[in-house]
């Protein structure tokens, strides 16, 4: 079974920190392979809890889009746990550089245990067992950041996560089958280094996937329940587009 299961859909500081939403990161399965994205505050216990649970000493990989808190805060305790704690020297994690060298936020003793590190750069290709990651560009965040694009049995899988909006990411990211958004604002805020949901609306209308998943809601789109303009959103769209929640399971 091929499938995502969003840990938590909590975006930004104040959904994080007042736990509304789950801050937990993003599971993946596709062929047999798995790993998580972005794990951030509870990470460890959702995967753990979730139905059916999901055991992270079968993780090959990890996925750190960038440096801050609520992507990155269990990094370091999802490497134990995919490596027995330490005791089973495997896995694969992925980060940008100043996740390693800049204010890092990977424990050097942690680096240790996995197989590899391998330090992201835009335009490059990077593999986890038979998967192909493509980092089609550098994002427009606060921090050096990063999100992917999988190809998989003819099936792109995007994950977009924080940045600016700027035209080219249309571009970059077409072709995509399935593709994550995180949307964090519910209108546009100048010097907010966040899409907004007419943002993400844009992109997916020029992208048109197959399937369009809107995660990472700050508190904008909570207090204006996101969840129930799914149709009108899909609408201005022209694609379904599937508003997340903590524990969703969404199966390809």
């Amino acid at each position: 079974m091929n499938f995502i299961k969003f840990l938590g859909t909590a975006g930004a500081r104040f959904v994080m920190i007042s736990q509304l939403r789950y801050s937990a990161g993003i599971w993946f399965s596709i062929d047999g392979i798995q790993f998580v994205v972005d794990p951030g505050p509870g990470t460890l216990l959702r995967a753990v809890k979730s139905k059916p649970n999901l055991n992270p000493q079968k993780l090959e990989g990890i996925f750190l889009s960038h440096r801050h808190l609520d992507h990155s805060c269990e990094i370091n305790l999802m490497i134990e746990a995919m490596t027995d704690g330490g005791f089973k020297k495997k896995g694969i994690v992925f980060a940008p550089y100043d996740c390693l060298y800049h204010d890092p936020v990977i424990l050097l003793y942690c680096r240790e245990f996995v197989e590899k590190i391998e330090v992201l750069n835009e335009g490059k290709n990077y593999k986890l067992k038979n998967l192909n990651f493509e980092i089609p560009v550098k994002l427009k965040h606060s921090v050096e950041t990063y999100g992917f694009k999988i190809n998989f049995n003819d099936i792109t899988i995007s994950y977009l996560p924080d940045t600016s909006f700027f035209p080219q990411l249309i571009d970059y990211y077409k072709n995509s089958d399935i593709i994550i958004i995180n949307t964090v604002l519910y209108e546009k805020k100048e010097n907010v280094q966040h899409l907004c949901l007419s943002e993400a609306e844009e992109i997916i209308k020029n992208i048109k996937p197959k399937n369009a998943i809107l995660t990472h809601f700050g508190m904008s789109m909570l207090k204006n329940k996101i969840w129930e303009k799914k149709e009108e959103i899909s609408k201005r769209a022209g694609t379904e587009v599937i508003i997340a929640n903590d524990g969703m399971n969404f199966e390809f």
